[in-house]
């Protein structure tokens, strides 16, 4: 299995040319297959061209001014009230590794949003190239398992005749399971095209079984066995509870009159579960609008989404560890302090996996069209006033060109979130940001670094200096 890619030219497979005959039928192998047998250099452009979507926007803006655009349906996920995935059938009932982590004592993954992009495969591979760069390591269990998308996989409407340039080609390298939260972009229908909303995320991230589809464009990884566009996912030493915000630019909405309150039930019984199994490892959010963010208005808070989490989480007595999303296109780190007992969340934003970053907050003195200055952290944004919980930007990355994603590190007793930049390269391992949460007390707290030989060494070297 490769663990970094090769810069050695080989051909990549052509994905088929656009046509209007029949899309080939998914050809079903029933077993996963995640990279390439063999590593392959990063292409220079995209295979199928990206024309400009600005028509297609300026009647979406006409739309949104007129008050008529609304979230839209999905189909019902398989698997009733709690859909439920775990990472042994992901793994297709490799039982083997799924011991190996438990005996580990830690699972490590990766996380990042708005991956996809239009304008052509440089920045999307920068980020891809480096998270390959973190299967080779020295110690088994610090390679990541699986990695989850935050959203917006595919630009602008989640066409399948851009996932191949997208998606499959960026992480054809990519040795291990992709998972995925569907974004607005992945949801979303191009006016006058007449495609179900989240078709192509259904088909490649939401198969029956493992399947190669006509999307994959001659690449071998099989599409993945989500539910549907929520899901429980089990794994070991944590919890993540995967919902859909569904299709506007903001906010995100999970449950309303049009697309109904089947997320809510889902999260009752999910958050229901936790409490009745009693179980300790470290639970998460994963969606693709954030709750909070210190982006102003665009890019900015979903209010009433949050507000209907929140009620789940108090009904049942069950908070998570971390929220991690997407869609404000940069880096940032929040910590929620809850006024009720004291205990934090670090609700964490990476949504600059590949599409365009973007500053913080407008830079632009309006007054004097001059740039304004940079955004202070840490800073409070929202005070512990009433029944507010306190809200604190802790650390950001927002600079124009900058790109990265998260890895998360978990064991029994600690949930660790580091923020990794692609521009550091493939030979650097030191997070630009992290922070840890103590899964017994829910307040951060200090990492408990892993033993990795150094202290053998240093004894041995001391050892040799007392020699002589």
């Amino acid at each position: 299995m490769p663990t970094k890619r090769s810069r050695e030219k080989k051909p990549l497979p052509k994905p088929p040319a656009p046509t209007t005959q029949p899309v080939p039928a998914p050809r079903s192998i029933g077993h996963p297959v995640f990279a390439q047998p063999q590593p392959t250099a990063d292409p220079t452009t995209f295979r199928v061209n990206h024309p400009s979507d600005g028509p297609a926007y300026k009647k979406i803006d006409q739309l949104n001014k007129e008050h008529l655009i609304f979230p839209l349906p999905f189909p019902t996920p398989r698997g009733g009230v709690e859909p439920r995935l775990t990472l042994e059938q992901v793994f297709g009932g490799n039982t083997g590794a799924i011991k190996k982590i438990i005996s580990n004592g830690q699972i490590v993954f990766h996380a990042g949003g708005d991956c996809g992009s239009t304008r052509g495969p440089k920045t999307q591979n920068e980020v891809t190239d480096k998270m390959v760069s973190d299967f080779n390591e020295a110690v088994a269990k610090e390679i990541p398992q699986f990695c989850l998308l935050l959203g917006d996989i595919v630009y602008s409407f989640g066409e399948a005749q851009y996932y191949y340039d997208q998606f499959y080609e960026p992480y054809r390298d990519y040795p291990a399971p992709v998972l995925a939260v569907a974004g607005n972009h992945d949801g979303m229908v191009a006016p006058d095209v007449h495609t179900a909303s989240l078709a192509a995320f259904l088909r490649n991230f939401c198969a029956d079984t493992f399947m190669v589809t006509p999307d994959a464009g001659g690449l071998s990884r099989t599409a993945q066995i989500q539910p549907g566009v929520f899901f429980t996912f089990d794994v070991p030493f944590v919890r993540i509870l995967a919902i859909y915000s569904n299709t506007l630019e903001d906010p995100g909405v999970i449950a309303d009159k049009n697309i109904g309150d089947a997320q809510l039930t889902y999260l009752d019984a999910a958050l229901k579960r936790v409490k009745t199994e009693g179980f300790t490892g470290a639970l998460i959010i994963a969606d693709h609008h954030p709750p909070y963010t210190a982006s102003g208005a665009r890019h900015g808070w979903s209010v009433d989404m949050l507000s209907q989490i929140d009620a789940a989480c108090t009904k049942a007595g069950v908070w998570p560890h971390a929220f991690l999303s997407g869609h404000a296109h940069n880096y940032q780190r929040l910590t929620r302090t809850r006024t009720a007992d004291g205990t934090q969340i670090p609700y964490i934003v990476c949504g600059n996996s590949g599409h365009n970053a973007q500053p913080l907050t407008p830079q632009t003195n309006p007054s004097s069209n001059t740039p304004g200055p940079a955004v202070r952290a840490p800073q409070v944004i929202q005070k512990a006033q009433g029944n507010n919980d306190q809200i604190t930007l802790e650390n950001y990355d927002a600079a124009p060109g900058h790109f990265g994603y998260l890895r998360v590190v978990v064991n029994a007793a600690q949930l660790r979130i580091e923020y990794h930049p692609a521009g550091d390269g493939t030979g650097v391992k030191t997070p630009d940001d992290a922070v840890t949460v103590d899964l017994a007390t829910r307040k951060l707290t200090h990492f408990n670094a892993n033993d990795h030989g150094w202290p053998a060494q240093a004894r041995a070297v001391q050892a040799l200096r007392a020699k002589g």
